[in-house]
């Protein structure tokens, strides 16, 4: 069974990459979105089972940092240091259910958008999905970078040729997540690389690089500088404020499938590499003293994780506040994705076990529901002809259960009880206040922010007098309730939020076996040779 399981963890990479292979290479319309279906449909399967299958306490040899499903796979680059090697351990296992889960949903959505060039549309989608489950996967940080590359590039395709918006818009937001992202993800390149040389063991294997490390080979100033470059490479792919402003505006411009995919997806990367990657091989990195001169700032002593803090206030109060302004339903849930990042980084910031997997819990709970909002706000786009919050209203009318699963997806991304992003905010929040009570406050005020441009939003889509411009678009376009079509990708999300809302353990168990050992204490140990 063990070799099973592990074997169907890089089928459940393969099979969207074949598919998509497959679809470029010219089969039929109909052949190439049947397989595009079965090619959704199989990952998410797999991944499910896995999660039904991740073992019991003590089952996972000590030495792999608590990975299952363990496979290694020669591809003929073994002299410098690099296996094809995939398992899942509780912080990635979360992270590789939820791409099969958003993956499934974006792509059932995209085959019945009626996209021009819809197979060229549905093999992006497919590489993008086969990306994702591959960096989640991947112990190899080779592997790793290169799988989050591949799922990459479809999306400035994607914006740039199936945008919403208007031709030069969509371009424009294409070029700007272009330049960010590439800053982010060189950062990034250079921080592994370094990683790689300063080890002393010639190999990108996560397992062997922290057994190496663990030992203290890795000067302070060297953990210093590389643990600042993964933060902000890893930040920018994440849009840690203030490099936040490709966000909301390729999310605005991406079609619904594609900003489904990254924002509740691929974004996850950046915080993933910190919590799996950085933390556990960097430890004293984080907490090593810098000094910032600015002109305004002269020598301001900090370290990169107190710098965190307050970058990551930024993103749930200042963006918070951005996003109360916004009147347009499609940037709005663009923005507040950035904002809720703003948690996810301060689970991170608190060095703790209890900090990582509240982020963890957040991140999935977020990628469910931001993925559900921009799947129906789409849905609600194509029956108002608008996503101006001031040309809506009334729409609970004539389509009630678009209103209940939009309202459903509001609260959970407010993270009310009952949703899985609940428990993400409630464990950062504890792990908070033993950090600092202070910024634990600060961080609260976001809740409320929150929960007002949420549910405004709901009134004025749903409830009140129709708009004039929305009675115009009734009388010549009478709008109806979801179709079975749409109603289906919405559900998987939905359910996928109650059911881990309501059984949390179905997630915490894993993150309680692997936790313990990349962060053994409260506070991360400062392990360097000095």
């Amino acid at each position: 069974m063990d070799a099973l399981n592990s074997n169907l963890v890089l089928l459940a990479i393969v099979t969207p990459l074949a598919a998509a292979l497959a679809i470029v290479l010219g089969l039929p319309k109909r052949l190439a979105t049947k397989l595009a279906a079965a090619a959704f449909i199989v990952p998410a399967g797999i991944a499910l089972w896995l999660w039904s299958q991740f073992p019991a306490p003590g089952a996972i040899p000590a030495g792999r940092m608590g990975f299952a499903f363990y496979s290694l796979h020669a591809l003929g680059l073994e002299k410098i240091g690099i296996h094809l090697t995939l398992g899942l351990n509780g912080i990635s296992l979360p992270l590789f259910v939820l791409a099969g889960l958003v993956g499934l949903a974006a792509g059932l959505y995209a085959l019945q958008s009626g996209a021009e060039r819809l197979k060229i549309y549905l093999a992006l989608l497919l590489i993008m999905q086969g990306g994702l489950l591959g960096a989640f996967a991947s112990l190899d940080i080779f592997f790793f970078y290169f799988f989050h590359e591949l799922a990459l590039i479809p999306t400035f395709i994607m914006v740039g040729v199936w945008g919403t918006r208007s031709g030069s818009e969509n371009h424009y937001a294409a070029m700007k997540m272009t330049i960010y992202l590439t800053a982010g993800a060189m950062l990034s390149l250079l921080g592994l690389i370094a990683i790689y040389q300063k080890s002393g063991v010639e190999s990108f294997d996560l397992i062997n690089l922290r057994a190496a490390l663990a030992e203290g080979t890795m000067l302070l100033v060297w953990q210093k500088y590389i643990f600042g470059l993964l933060l902000f490479g890893f930040g920018i792919l994440v849009s840690l404020w203030p490099f936040h402003t490709w966000a909301p505006l390729g999310y605005g411009a991406a079609p619904s499938p594609t900003a489904m995919l990254h924002a509740g997806v691929l974004k996850k990367f950046g915080l993933y590499g910190l919590i799996q990657v950085a933390l556990p091989l960097l430890p004293a990195g984080g907490g090593a003293e810098i000094v910032i001169s600015l002109p305004w700032l002269p020598g301001l002593h900090t370290t990169w994780i107190g710098l965190l803090v307050w970058l990551a206030l930024g993103n749930v109060l200042v963006v918070g506040f951005v996003t109360l302004a916004q009147r347009d339903l499609k940037q709005m849930i663009g923005y507040s994705s950035v904002m809720h990042m703003g948690y996810a980084f301060l689970g991170i910031a608190c060095l703790s076990g209890l900090g990582a997997g509240g982020a963890v819990l957040l991140m999935v709970g977020h990628g469910l529901s931001v993925a559900l909002l921009f799947l129906l706000s789409a849905s609600i786009y194509h029956r108002t002809q608008t996503f101006d919050l001031a040309e809506m209203g009334g729409l609970a009318r004539p389509a009630p259960v678009l209103a209940a699963f939009f309202t459903a997806g509001i609260l959970a991304s407010i993270g009310l009880p009952g949703f899985a992003s609940f428990w993400g905010e409630l464990a950062i929040f504890v792990a908070l206040w033993k950090f600092s009570p202070g910024i634990a406050a600060a961080a609260v005020a976001g809740i409320v922010i929150s929960a007002v441009y949420g549910l405004r939003a709901v009134a004025r889509v749903f409830f009140g007098e129709p708009t004039p411009e929305f009675a115009r678009v009734s009388a010549s376009r009478p709008p109806v309730d979801l179709r079975g079509s749409e109603r289906l990708p919405a559900l998987i999300l939905l359910v996928a939020l109650v059911f881990i809302g309501f059984w949390p353990r179905s997630l915490t168990d894993p993150l309680n076996q692997t936790l313990p050992t990349l962060y053994p204490a409260e506070t991360v140990p400062a392990r360097a040779a000095k």
